[in-house]
């Protein structure tokens, strides 16, 4: 059995899954989906077309699935899906997509969205992303697994951000950051590749001495970076993080994040 506090507002159509806790002072919309065991706190507004998987705790005063901060939205039925085992802090927000961005935003499984982060329209959020304080997401831009984005830190909208990328706090993120890297500025440029996350992946010592040769080589060799990126691919049998980086930026449509002295 769910249970829901009296105080709460629950409105018809509302599925919520065996074991939830709808706490005091929750808004629930009539189009919204909760899973199973998961805990509303209280004071936590689910409205829009929302759907949130199993197992997520929910923080007082996060709205989820807000309109679009878009003007062209005209109150469209567009979608916010949440997967499972999400810890949702004070104050976060999520809004659901807009008709041109595709109509949906997405964020994945066992995520931590500190409070006042945000994820906006039409984005995409892989799992096991960590959002400090006030983290925030432009709309449409694309997250990868693992990421985590440092208190305070703005990502520009249509930004792609890779698997395993660490952004530092206070950074503002206008390009897209390679798999592995680690990026932070003001206007954020790429520092390094994320080692410690590298390791915490069980990276190899002989792994970590392949991948990092591969970046040395593409960041800091000589000549353009479109000919080192060229003379670079072929190292793309050599680990798959080197054939993770090279397919992200092949398949890029925007400036790429580069070390200071690219810019």
């Amino acid at each position: 059995m769910s249970k829901i506090d009296p105080t709460a507002r629950v409105e018809d159509g509302a599925v919520i899954g065996e074991g939830t806790e709808i706490g005091p002072f929750c808004i629930i919309g009539r189009n919204a989906r909760i899973g199973t065991n998961c805990k509303l706190i209280g004071q936590v507004t689910v409205i829009g077309h929302t759907s949130i998987g199993d197992g997520c705790v929910i923080s007082p005063f996060a709205v989820l699935g807000g309109a679009p901060q878009d003007l062209s939205y005209k109150g469209e039925p567009t979608t916010l899906d949440i997967g499972s085992g999400n810890t949702i802090r004070e104050g976060a927000t999520m809004n659901v997509g807009t008709v041109k961005g595709g109509g949906k935003t997405r964020v994945g499984n066992d995520g931590y969205f500190m409070n006042n982060s945000h994820v906006g329209h039409d984005c995409v959020v892989g799992n096991n992303a960590i959002f400090a304080t006030s983290a925030t997401l432009g709309g449409h831009c694309e997250i990868g697994d693992a990421v985590y984005i440092g208190g305070l830190s703005a990502v520009h909208q249509f930004t792609r951000i890779g698997n395993y990328v660490m952004v530092g706090g206070l950074s503002g993120v206008r390009d897209d950051i390679i798999p592995y890297g680690l990026a932070n500025g003001q206007y954020a440029v790429l520092e390094s590749l994320n080692l410690i996350g590298m390791k915490r992946r069980k990276f190899t010592k002989q792994r970590l001495v392949t991948v990092r040769a591969f970046y040395q080589k593409l960041f800091h060799g000589p000549g353009t970076f479109a000919e080192r990126l060229e003379s670079v691919l072929p190292l793309a049998s050599e680990d798959p993080a080197i054939a993770e980086i090279l397919g992200f930026i092949g398949k890029g449509k925007r400036p790429l994040c580069l070390p200071t002295i690219e810019k």
